[in-house]
């Protein structure tokens, strides 16, 4: 996965933006950021997940997904590897993101699952 394979892939999502937060690219869904790319450097991308789906993808792909430090990742921020996200594995991620952004108020359904 390159940098611009996941900015496509985060653009892809309805009423996604793209922007800029603290020096790097972010993609926002109703103005919320669900993804960043190149933080700590161009090497890794971040996905805002619930806790639980973050969970459920660092068991299930460990090689690929890790919690960010501190508060953040507690809440669900977690960092993406690039080199090693495959792409099906990064769009489950990515859609798991935009909807948790996209969506009115958090007691909606989502369609997207961690399998």
């Amino acid at each position: 996965m390159t940098a611009n394979e996941f900015r496509e892939v985060a653009l892809s999502f309805s009423g996604t933006t793209e922007g800029a937060h603290m020096r790097h690219p972010d993609f926002r869904a109703n103005g919320k950021v669900f993804a960043t790319l190149g933080y700590p450097d161009e090497a890794w991308g971040m996905v805002k997940l619930t806790p639980n789906d973050q969970r459920q993808l660092i068991e299930q792909h460990p090689q690929v997904f890790a919690q960010i430090k501190g508060a953040w990742g507690l809440h669900g921020s977690t960092s993406v590897r690039l080199a090693t996200a495959k792409r099906e594995i990064l769009v489950q991620a990515l859609e798991l993101a935009w909807q948790n952004s996209a969506m009115d108020s958090p007691s909606k359904s989502r369609k997207a699952k961690v399998r």
